[in-house]
């Protein structure tokens, strides 16, 4: 998830968005020891032999490592595959959160957690029966800058119960997962560096597809699947090469298809990730790797936070041939079905994102007018000055998370691939009366069923009928889209696919088809991407509204990108 005007502050309101900012206890108390040698499964997988727990129906296993500790000389390289271990490995409790800055009070916020830099790992919940079933890979959020697979809102074993296999992963965050610089560069024998955060997450694809049978899973099925930065995880993969047939099938919930520095230029308005890791280095008095790589990783990771490092993919040609616009101009994405969508309150638990309301109307319209020119007059249709509050926080909504799910089904169902989008509009009491109806990950209660295991903070969900039949309607049609690429549920509407009728699913007090999602929300904001892609001038991300700069003219570049035609 993003968090600032410019690149460089992203850091410094990540804290914020620790967006499911992980929570960090298992649920109950541990079984004694020798109970859990009796009753614990164990399989045998090529990785090694693991012994799990059992909880109903569910064989689970926990905290199990899909990579070398990436530590010492191995901070800052690709992830290394872990050697076939000797024994039976115990898998019961999660592992520990990978470094990240503590955020501040928020509906997101958790209580301390473990933390290691030796933090990666994933967890399984697979039927006690499951052969051949398939795999749900989830991808937490968090601003690539926080979040854990042991939070609560992430177990498992409701969608495991409805005959899938369940894994989450932990993959390197911040500093840690995504610094560039020119020395680690060198050490590469591709000469590329950052995305480190995003090679794990392929690093755990392929455990998956090596291990994941000895569970009862098929490796040829696998959805990957995430929230905010994890749903900007999955469309990093979609465009990656390095992930090319790793997964059959995305889930995309309030990703954003934001502009990405390039590795050793600077472009759209941003500095090369190599000089931004420079920047950073010399803020921490660090003169060289043997420096960097010898600060402790608590204080490097809050260090880089208050320098306000920003953590992104890198356009470095090798993980990431283009930007993400560009990957999908030209249909180079990865070929499968998607489910993306987004909420109708995203920026009501992010105002960072959001500016001010200027003090009339008259100077909200004035400003539009000198930022959009040709366009002004259709987005003032969109977001009229009669109500400029919620017309600011449509307009961030829009920009960053409406128009890329839109764009995402639009691309998919081009390519002849049944993709499906959704809005989530619902609210309860708590939520409401907090002025959060339908806020950023909202959802991700309902998706896992977890409504008793959200954060402190979060407003309390209702142990009701309605709010209980909502999420085993979502559950129902996340598993089955997993399971067959087409989203079902007991007893509830038939989910349409996007197709030429513009179908979505309207989440409210219950699940309700519909067309033709916000008329003239995705051709706006495309064509204002097209426009700062074209121009190589302008980032696109929340500098949209009032943050606007002024928008660069048409050109037949950005008629190509607006058009779906080949990119740059």
């Amino acid at each position: 998830m993003m968090l600032t005007r410019r690149i460089g502050v992203l850091a410094g309101a990540a804290a914020c968005l620790l967006a499911m900012a992980p929570s960090y206890a298992a649920h109950g108390p541990a079984a004694p020891a020798n109970a859990l040698r009796q009753t614990a499964p164990t399989v045998d997988p090529p990785a090694g032999r693991l012994r799990g727990v059992v909880e109903g129906d569910l064989r689970v296993f926990k905290g199990i490592p899909y990579a070398e500790p990436p530590v010492g000389p191995l901070r800052w390289r690709a992830p290394v595959p872990l050697a076939r271990w000797h024994g039976v490995r115990e898998a019961a409790a999660f592992g520990p959160a990978c470094y990240q800055p503590e955020g501040p009070p928020s509906v997101y916020w958790e209580r301390p957690m473990p933390m290691s830099e030796n933090c990666l790992s994933l967890n399984i919940w697979a039927p006690a029966n499951a052969h051949h079933a398939p795999v749900f890979f989830w991808i937490y959020g968090g601003a690539l800058w926080g979040g854990a697979s042991r939070d609560p809102l992430y177990d498992g074993a409701q969608l495991a119960e409805r005959g899938i296999v369940v894994v989450s992963i932990n993959y390197r965050l911040g500093v840690l997962g995504w610094l560039a610089l020119p020395q680690l560069s060198a050490q590469s024998p591709q000469g590329v560096s950052g995305n480190y955060g995003l090679l794990d997450q392929i690093q755990a694809l392929k455990w998956v597809r090596r291990n994941i049978g000895a569970f009862g899973g098929d490796p040829s099925n696998v959805t990957i699947a995430g929230e905010s930065a994890g749903a900007l995880s999955v469309m990093y993969l979609m465009v990656s090469p390095e992930a090319r047939g790793l997964f059959a099938k995305g889930i995309v919930e309030s990703g954003y298809m934001v502009s990405m520095p390039s590795l050793k230029v600077s472009r759209y308005g941003m500095p090369s990730a190599e000089q931004s890791g420079l920047q950073l280095a010399a803020a921490l008095h660090a003169p060289n790797l043997a420096a960097l790589r010898a600060i402790p990783p608590g204080k490097l990771t809050n260090a880089a936070a208050a320098a306000r490092f920003g953590p992104w993919g890198t356009v470095d040609g090798h993980v990431f041939p283009h930007q993400m616009v560009t990957a999908f101009a030209k249909g180079e994405e990865a070929r499968v079905p998607i489910l993306a969508g987004f909420n109708s309150g995203e920026i009501r638990s992010l105002m960072i994102l959001a500016p001010r309301a200027p003090a009339s109307a008259a100077e909200y319209e004035s400003v539009i007018r000198a930022r959009y020119g040709d366009l002004a007059p259709q987005f003032l249709r969109l977001y009229p000055a009669r109500d400029m509050e919620q017309s600011i926080l449509a307009t961030t909504r829009d920009a960053l998370y409406g128009w890329t799910a839109e764009r995402l089904v639009r691309r998919q169902t081009a390519l002849g691939l049944p993709s499906y989008l959704y809005l989530f509009d619902h609210g309860y009491p708590a939520e409401d009366d907090a002025g959060l109806h339908g806020f950023h990950a909202s959802e991700l209660p309902f998706v896992f069923g977890t409504l008793d295991g959200t954060p402190p903070l979060w407003p309390k969900i209702p142990a009701s009928a309605q709010q209980v039949a909502l999420s085993q309607a979502m559950l129902d049609y996340w598993s089955s889209f997993a399971r067959t690429g087409r989203p079902r549920a007991v007893h509830e509407p038939d989910w349409p696919a996007f197709g030429s009728r513009g179908a979505y699913m309207h989440f409210t007090n219950a699940p309700h088809p519909a067309t033709h999602l916000m008329p003239g929300m995705y051709r706006l904001n495309e064509s204002v991407v097209c426009r700062r892609w074209a121009s190589r001038k302008e980032q696109w991300n929340w500098n949209v509204g009032l943050w606007s700069p002024k928008l660069p003219p048409m050109t037949a570049a950005a008629r190509a990108c607006a058009r779906g035609g080949a990119g740059r």
